[in-house]
């Protein structure tokens, strides 16, 4: 007779494995789900059991056997897998499966110094026995393993070092909408509570990283995306890289416009010196990035914009490349290169692109932004002028450049300032917008710090969140879905600590929100609906109308409960312009839908009661937020109908939703014959969206001869995204030949904050 396998017990005794009991989790774990076995999974574990196993090495070897299992014909494994994890949370979170009460939660970590103290100031016992009974903690069973795992690893409350655990996802969800209304009056709060809780926990509305691992807790800084304008001193460039430390310790990601900064060989001090030009102060941000982790939620990133005229622009637009020497490399930030008409027009007719710094054109700089014509007439002007420093090259050469770069290294970001300042919510003779962020989808107004107290610049914040396209069933939905989402965002940027005042200002003068989607490629399988064929435009235009259409009301509405914006005046909504008056009209080209919603109704109560927010729409990556919701990213194609992500817990398996249904009705990324259609989808998008999008350009090498993409197909992609309005083109992605499961493993916002 074999001699038991011996466990070890968490109090470090030794007993006898009983096999028994991990059936009947399994069993537990298993029941409504289809296409699974149990057995399968037992068998799997046994293999990897050994003499003397920890009992919760036990439960991993389990979860880790049912999560190898998933598979697009056992997709069900995903929710075993993660109901054994989510009982495995549990256990150390609490020392048992049910949960702790609400009150008794909240008390014990206020006490721990792990959730703010207001939560026990602002609310009475009774309010938390009531908001108790609001909680569904079934719901945990709902995820995926992926979003488990995530959870685990990025959102829930924990200690870090010691790997400690101390809530499960229901109290994150409840506590994030307890923070965000605390302010609200005690007759209408917990109405608000309980519904946003409902919202979230449900997946309806998709909340981003700062939020869900800050929000509830003593840190108070959750805007995602910080934008950050440097001028041409260097009292302004130490200014400029003390905000990026401050912020990229504050978990957020950052944009740097530092197209301003005078070119290699500019006299300074009246001629006493030359000028080093941009690249030593590139380093110098770069180090100010790096120097700060994120207190393990995510990595610091940047991205740094300069125009393609500026002097050095040759120079620039190499400086992730491999190839060089490091003097002359700046390889760990990413970079937005600015485009405009004109710049388009010399491409397209064969001309010429003067290169100058703008130290040495007054005037150009500012209108590169804030007016276009004057822009031309200044740029010729000077182009005719012997006495200034000047470099001519060849568009196609220069535009050619720029697209290898963006090839070889997939971070090199197009940033159209033309069409984020004409089709925007500001005002650009008061408001120009100069730069995006990190991941490309804010659009904001920034001014340079010439101090880092300087209250007279501008460092933009933008709050994040998404709508999961997925989860509606009528687009009617998105009005309380809207109204909720404005809200909670905009409470929490009176809720947040602001720890630059040049920030402050900004936040809570503009209060800019950008509320994006989750889940659309699944929205599209279900309304079997493509993205590269057309058959998918006059949905996505309905879609997006009403998305803006209810974001805008529910803003009005809060405008009128409590007064606009200090900066309304600043916007184009207070001239009553809306999205639909200026959008690039190429957009009626490829759309015959017509508008649904009362327009000119809401213009007039815009006008009269104004905004209580600045901007309300972004479209973002949300590479991490999706994965919690079960849902596909943002607005990307899948590469596979299993996705493979790797993070620290090793590689996590995602099925696309309702792949058992539907999987057919999936227009997978490589599937798509060129980027034409999705292109015409993004600018469909645009003409709602008043900030930006975060999209990509994708090619198959192998579709081309000599396995290579020629340079004229990704110029005409570039000019097709113009021509339709984007505002801005993330990354570009190349596939390499690996297992299309296994490529979608970069974690979306090149480590930065913009994951929502």
């Amino acid at each position: 007779m074999n001699k038991a396998l011996m466990v070890t017990k968490r109090d470090g005794q030794l007993e006898p494995i009983d096999l028994d009991k991990i059936h009947r989790v399994i069993t537990w774990a298993a029941e409504g789900l289809e296409n699974v076995s149990v057995s399968q999974v037992e068998l799997r574990s046994h293999i990897q059991f050994y003499e003397g196993i920890r009992t919760s090495d036990i439960h991993e070897t389990i979860i880790k056997a049912a999560a190898d299992l998933i598979s697009k014909d056992a997709p069900d494994y995903q929710y075993l897998a993660a109901r054994l994890a989510i009982f495995h949370l549990r256990k150390k979170a609490y020392g048992q499966f049910e949960p702790p009460r609400l009150y008794e939660q909240v008390k014990k970590l206020v006490r721990m110094g792990k959730y703010d103290e207001s939560l026990l100031t602002d609310y009475s016992r009774e309010e938390w026995e009531e908001m108790n009974d609001f909680l569904d903690h079934w719901r945990d069973m709902t995820f995926s393993y992926a979003a488990v795992k995530q959870l685990e690893g990025k959102y829930l409350v924990q200690n870090r070092v010691t790997g400690e655990i101390y809530e499960s996802a229901q109290f994150l969800y409840l506590l994030v909408a307890a923070s965000l209304f605390s302010k609200y009056p005690k007759e209408t709060r917990l109405n608000y509570i309980r519904r946003f809780y409902d919202a979230t926990s449900t997946f309806k509305i998709s909340l981003p990283t700062p939020i869900m691992a800050g929000v509830r807790t003593p840190t108070r800084q959750f805007s995602s995306c910080v934008l950050i304008e440097c001028g041409d001193s260097l009292d302004s460039i130490n200014a400029t890289a003390s905000a990026i430390v401050k912020y990229v310790s504050q978990r957020a990601g950052i944009g740097v416009n530092a197209g301003a900064i005078r070119a290699l060989g500019s006299p300074i001090r009246g001629g006493e010196a030359f000028h080093t030009g941009c690249i030593p102060f590139y380093k110098y941000f770069q180090t100010a990035v790096k120097s700060c982790s994120q207190g393990g939620v995510r990595g610091g990133a940047a991205t740094v914009y300069y125009p393609i005229w500026h002097l050095e622009a040759e120079s620039l637009l190499v400086l992730k490349n491999n190839r060089g020497v490091e003097d002359n490399r700046v390889r760990h930030m990413d970079y937005g290169v600015q485009l405009n008409k004109l710049m388009y027009q010399r491409l397209i007719k064969g001309g010429d692109i003067t290169l100058f710094s703008p130290s040495d054109v007054p005037g150009l700089y500012e209108a590169f932004f804030a007016d276009q014509e004057k822009f031309e007439q200044l740029y010729e002007q000077y182009e005719q002028d012997p006495a200034i420093r000047k470099r001519t090259v060849k568009a196609v050469e220069l535009f050619s450049l720029l697209m290898q770069e963006r090839a070889s290294t997939g971070r090199i970001y197009i940033h159209n300032v033309d069409h984020t300042n004409t089709h925007s919510p500001f005002d650009p003779a008061v408001a120009p917008v100069r730069q995006s962020n990190l991941c490309l989808e804010i659009a904001l107004p920034t001014k340079p710090l010439t101090h880092f107290h300087d209250e007279n610049g501008e460092i933009a914040l933008c709050t994040l969140s998404a709508f999961n396209l997925g989860k509606i069933e009528n687009l009617d939905e998105l009005e309380e879905l809207a109204d909720l989402a404005v809200r909670a965002l905009d409470a929490l940027l009176d809720y947040q600590d602001y720890p630059v005042a040049a920030a402050r200002r900004s936040s809570l003068g503009r209060r800019s929100l950008g509320i994006g989607v989750i889940n659309y490629a699944y929205y599209l399988a279900k309304n079997n609906v493509r993205y590269s064929n057309g058959s998918a435009n006059n949905l996505t235009h309905r879609t997006f109308e009403a998305i803006q259409y209810y974001l805008l009301k529910a803003s009005m509405n809060l405008a009128k409960e409590l007064g606009p914006c200090d900066f309304f005046n600043e916007t184009r909504y207070s001239q009553g312009i809306l999205p639909i008056d200026n959008y690039k009209k190429d957009i009626d080209s490829i759309t015959s839908e017509p508008l649904h919603y009362d327009w000119e109704t809401l213009r007039e109560e815009i006008k009269t009661y104004g905004l209580r927010n600045s901007t309300l729409t972004a479209l973002m990556p949300s590479e991490t937020s999706s994965q919690i919701s079960n849902a596909t990213n943002g607005i990307e194609p899948p590469r596979g109908h299993i996705s493979v992500k790797a993070s620290k817990d090793g590689i996590l398996k995602q099925v696309v939703p309702n792949y058992e249904t539907l999987g057919e009705n999936y227009e997978l990324l490589w599937d798509m014959p060129n980027m034409d259609g999705y292109l015409h989808l993004v600018g469909i998008m645009q003409k709602f969206v008043d900030q930006s999008i975060s999209a990509n350009t994708n090619y198959d090498p192998q579709r081309f001869e000599d396995g290579k993409v020629p340079m004229k197909v990704l110029l005409k992609d570039l000019l097709t995204a113009y021509k339709f309005g984007l505002k801005t083109l993330y990354y570009q992605n190349t596939r390499d030949g690996a297992d299309d499961a296994q490529e979608d493993m970069d974690d979306g916002c090149a480590g930065g904050a913009c994951k929502i």
